[in-house]
């Protein structure tokens, strides 16, 4: 199967790349032209990425560009609920691959913070993004079981996260893999994004991605609430 084998909803389109490296090249110019361009119109923009290993060769591609990230507000999607220092943290992968050299000068704004609970913590997170000005750019990534951000099939609160008429931003999350405990942006607050991309590579993603298409069931697969239009999927092999 390949990507242009999908059927598509109207005002979702695909863009095919040869090599993750090409992929990740490609995103960075395109992100830091969207950036600019509301740098230019509103004098600050936004950037909101997933964290995980995938984006990696994206944000080493991304701090490349010419950017004036003194102007540019960086948040992100969803977070491990471990410290800063911790392995996985989303945020220390972002401080060590995408905050660095003149990307360093951008306001970061993390989810995580050391509540006595993961509710407690979703709570703090969910004042602070009541700060966070409009998203200009999301760049989304999927897992094989339909997830995005840490958006989980069965998790608890999937339901309210889900729901866009729910004015909540942040959410407490339980994964089926360890660290169990995230803390994830809602589904309202994500589809405000201006700019909507959905990264993804290898062909069990594109299969998932298909089964996607195929179906409604937001629960079982939650990645179905973002294929509407104005997203943008970048896919590779």
């Amino acid at each position: 199967m390949a990507i242009s084998d999908l059927k598509l909803p109207e005002g979702v389109h695909a863009h095919t790349f040869k090599t993750p490296a090409q992929l990740a090249d490609e995103l960075a110019k395109t992100v830091a032209a969207q950036l600019n361009e509301a740098i230019a119109g509103q004098g600050v923009a936004t950037l909101v990425v997933s964290g995980g290993r995938s984006p990696v060769a994206f944000f080493q591609s991304l701090i490349k560009q010419p950017v004036d990230w003194s102007k540019v507000v960086v948040s992100l999607a969803d977070e491990r609920w471990v410290p800063v220092e911790h392995d996985d943290s989303n945020a220390g992968l972002l401080k060590k691959h995408l905050l660095q050299g003149p990307a360093a000068k951008a306001r970061f704004v993390g989810l995580y913070n050391a509540a006595n609970t993961l509710q407690d913590a979703a709570e703090q997170a969910d004042r602070l993004l009541a700060e966070l000005p409009p998203i200009d750019v999301l760049i989304l990534g999927m897992g094989d079981d339909g997830h995005t951000a840490s958006l989980f099939p069965n998790s608890p609160n999937l339901a309210d996260a889900l729901d866009v008429a729910n004015p909540r931003r942040c959410w407490p999350m339980l994964a089926p893999t360890v660290p169990h405990q995230r803390l994830s942006m809602s589904l309202g607050l994500l589809a405000s994004a201006k700019n909507k991309v959905l990264s993804i590579q290898g062909q069990s993603k594109l299969n998932t991605l298909n089964d996607a298409l195929a179906g409604t069931d937001v629960a079982a697969l939650p990645i179905r609430a973002f294929l509407q239009p104005t997203l943008e999927i970048y896919w590779c092999p």
